[in-house]
């Protein structure tokens, strides 16, 4: 028994080409490809540490101001990555005693400040000194100040020694 042609092709064949060439729409993708928990961890992580970024108008220097209450400066990392990537992360712990480490410990009757690692990325300007990024912490403020860099210096014009033709030649006899 012969399937039915469309076109030269068995009617099957043109009904599985349909079905591969089709366009899933986001809320189906998303159920048949759900982000991995690393993903969602990280999501959460970059959405709960807020940051404030400003151009300074005289120098043109990036400050980048990311609100760290309760997390330790040795816990805090500042890196510049490839493509001009500054990435911040870094760890809020749970004060000694007070959780799974064996000390007297507490019983939490709310607990609403956000524990654990953090992480945010931000794309930086072709123009940005990658080699003079700084940063400081302060009351609980991590302020990373990323220059710009100088302005090339612009070519200067090289003079083309314009030479006459003929000139300066000892000039024939008899012709």
């Amino acid at each position: 028994m012969e399937l039915s042609v469309v076109g030269g092709e068995p009617l099957l064949a043109v009904a599985m080409q349909q079905l591969l060439d089709l366009d899933l729409p986001d809320e189906l993708e998303r159920q048949l490809n759900p982000p991995t928990r690393a993903y969602v961890r990280d999501r959460r992580a970059m959405a709960n540490t807020p940051m404030d970024v400003k151009e300074l108008r005289a120098s043109g220097a990036l400050v980048l101001a990311v609100d760290m209450p309760g997390v330790a400066p040795a816990d805090v990392r500042v890196e510049v990555e490839d493509g001009n990537v500054l990435a911040i992360s870094g760890e809020r712990r749970r004060p000694a005693g007070d959780g799974d480490d064996g000390g007297e410990g507490v019983k939490y009757l709310r607990m609403e400040r956000r524990m654990g690692k953090f992480m945010r990325r931000f794309p930086l300007p072709e123009s940005a000194d990658l080699d003079g990024v700084r940063a400081e912490y302060k009351d609980g403020v991590l302020t990373v100040t990323v220059d710009k860099k100088p302005p090339p210096e612009p070519k200067k014009p090289r003079v083309v020694e314009v030479k006459v033709a003929g000139a300066g030649e000892p000039k024939g006899k008899g012709k």
